[in-house]
């Protein structure tokens, strides 16, 4: 479904994507708390504000131009990828997306889709940091980080079509780690497909339906990036307001002790390795 910008009398329209507010064949998220419920219906307000003040307009993937700092992010992708290529020597041990934020259970329930986190929504794992210094420190460059990731899509891993929790945020990949045949691989945003390369970024709007795949035989990894969307006032402290609040709800509260109590396993072991 499309509808069409305010344009000129004499102008040809230029169709504008819609976003849906929910995905059919994916379950709402359900909380029993009143102020989550609450919560939840200033978001879908907020949501609607955010469309219309958008300092970047709507579309589904971006052109990088927009946001020149993407162009730093690339610059570092070796030394992002040296640090990821470390981390991977310990890749049966990382969680699946779905172990840490189990309302990723609702499009992913297997260990396909798997992460390494470095931060989100207020929390850093200061332990991750420390092993992926140069990566941290790329993305310096992001006004408005949220959160940091590498994201780990299994060969023959799909995710079905979803859209994100919330469009005040945008989101980067960086490609790390492309298997061939690139073809095989891709993600979806409403009706454009990407397809990742080792070194480019691409920066979307996942509260538009997507889904992503990989069809090769090996892992592909991304740098996995979100931040505040840039918007006019008064959406801007909105979203401001409702992203430093988000902390406080269970989406994120379960998240985070799943974080921490993986971690503490995760560098146990390493410990207890370096001790034999």
């Amino acid at each position: 479904m499309t509808t069409f910008s305010e344009q000129p009398a004499d102008a040809v329209p230029v169709p504008v994507p819609t976003q849906n507010f929910g995905t059919a064949g994916i379950k709402p998220l359900e909380r029993p708390s009143p102020v989550t419920r609450a919560f939840m219906t200033v978001v879908a307000w907020v949501e609607r504000l955010n469309l219309k003040l958008s300092k970047v307009g709507n579309p589904p993937i971006y052109d990088n131009a927009v946001f020149p700092w993407s162009k730093l992010i690339e610059r570092d992708w070796r030394a992002i990828r040296a640090e990821l290529d470390h981390v991977l020597t310990r890749k049966d041990d990382l969680p699946g997306f779905h172990e840490l934020s189990t309302d990723v259970a609702a499009i992913s329930q297997d260990r396909g889709w798997k992460t390494f986190f470095l931060c989100g929504y207020g929390f850093q794992s200061d332990a991750n940091i420390k092993l992926c210094p140069e990566t941290w420190a790329a993305c310096q460059n992001i006004p408005g980080l949220i959160t940091v990731m590498f994201s780990i899509l299994e060969p023959g891993k799909h995710l079905p079509p979803h859209r994100g929790p919330y469009n005040g945020v945008l989101r980067l990949h960086l490609g790390l780690i492309v298997p061939e045949p690139r073809d095989d691989l891709g993600i979806r945003v409403e009706k454009d497909v990407y397809r990742w390369r080792e070194g480019e970024a691409v920066i979307f709007d996942d509260a538009y339906e997507h889904e992503a795949w990989n069809r090769t035989p090996h892992a592909r990894v991304v740098l996995f990036v979100d931040f505040r969307k840039p918007l006019r006032f008064p959406a801007s402290f909105l979203n401001w307001l409702l992203l430093h609040l988000a902390i406080f709800t269970p989406f994120i509260r379960e998240g985070v002790d799943n974080q921490k109590a993986w971690e503490k396993r995760f560098y146990a072991e390493a410990q207890a390795s370096r001790n034999r």
